[in-house]
This record gives structure tokens, sequence and C-alpha cells, in this order.
């Protein structure tokens, strides 16, 4: 794969990532009464943890998408989207949701992965040069 290629990928991958991220973050942060009914009133989650954890999200994403943030940063962030991804698949599970509820985070976690792949790619190709 080029490098032009494999910078392509990652912006586009890495940038719809952040996209569904940062939007699916907003009614959390709000409180949005639809968000509230989904994550405080099944899941179960307390209200003050649905702000931070999407507050937390907001700058991951921004983290992901930003240059100059340092690689360890990045590095965490990714881990705290395969954590909160894999989370909210568990918490589904635990609650007793079918799969046609949940399965669909599977795509977000391996949208997250390639993402996670081709930066690798793209700092290897920085070394090389």
């Amino acid at each position: 794969m080029s490098n032009k290629t494999t910078n392509i990928l990652y912006w586009v991958l890495t940038g719809l990532f952040s996209a569904f991220i940062i939007f699916s973050s907003i009614g959390g942060v709000t409180l949005n009464p639809q968000g509230v009914e989904l994550m405080h009133d099944h899941l179960g989650y307390p209200n003050y943890f649905i702000q931070w954890i999407s507050v937390l999200k907001i700058i991951g994403a921004i983290a992901i998408l930003l240059p100059m943030v340092p690689a360890r940063v990045k590095e965490w962030a990714y881990f705290g989207f395969f954590v909160d991804l894999s989370t909210a698949v568990y918490s589904f599970i635990a609650v007793g949701d079918p799969a046609s509820g949940w399965a669909l985070m599977f795509v977000f976690v391996a949208v997250l992965a390639a993402a996670y792949v081709l930066y690798h790619k793209r700092l290897a190709l920085r070394a090389a040069h």
C-alpha cells in the first residue's frame, strides 16, 4: 500500500470514527432525554458518569485527529475507545438485549481497529523517511 493510500484511508476512517464518537457523545454531555433513557434508565449508568465519559470521548476524538498530539496520548485515546465500545457491548448483553441491538457495535470496533493499524503504518512510514 502506498504512502498516499495509507494516508487517505487513515484520514477517512479516523474522521468517520471521530465524527461518530463526537456525535454520539453530545447527547451524553447535554443529558439529552433519549441518551438518558438509554444509558441511565436502560443500562443503569448514573447521569454524572454519562456526562463524564461523553466529555472524555470528545477529548479522545479530538486527540486522534490533531497531528500535534503526542503518540502516547493517541495510544491512550485508542485504548479508551476500545474499552468504551467493548463495555457498551457488554452492558447491552448484561441487561439482556438481543444481538440485533448491539451487534452493530462491532462495525465501530472494526473501524477503530483499522484506523489504529493505519495510524501505526503512518508512524512506520514517517520513521522510514
